[in-house]
């Protein structure tokens, strides 16, 4: 039986390295625009602490690591969704 690693992804706040099953993925589709936890496209990753993701710089990040401007709506949804995982 083949055993498979686990996907490695690092969080673009702190740039420590998880499994990608432990972050939160947000997703900047070409057609449907920035989604979480699901989509194809450029992607970047967060850990689910609450040191990153209240980090102050950390629209900043998002918008380099997508290569996009961020909707001010955006936020609003991401931390509702965080809001799920505490």
């Amino acid at each position: 039986m083949i055993k498979k690693s686990p996907v490695m992804r690092k969080c673009i706040s702190c740039r420590t390295t998880f499994d990608r099953n432990d972050l939160l993925k947000i997703t900047n589709d070409h057609k449907l625009g920035i989604m979480l936890n699901q989509g194809m496209g450029r992607s970047a990753y967060i850990c689910k602490s609450k040191k990153c993701y209240t980090d102050s710089k950390l629209k900043k990040k998002l918008q380099k690591a997508l290569k996009s401007g961020l909707n001010p709506d955006f936020f609003d949804i991401f931390e509702r969704e965080i809001a799920n995982y505490k």
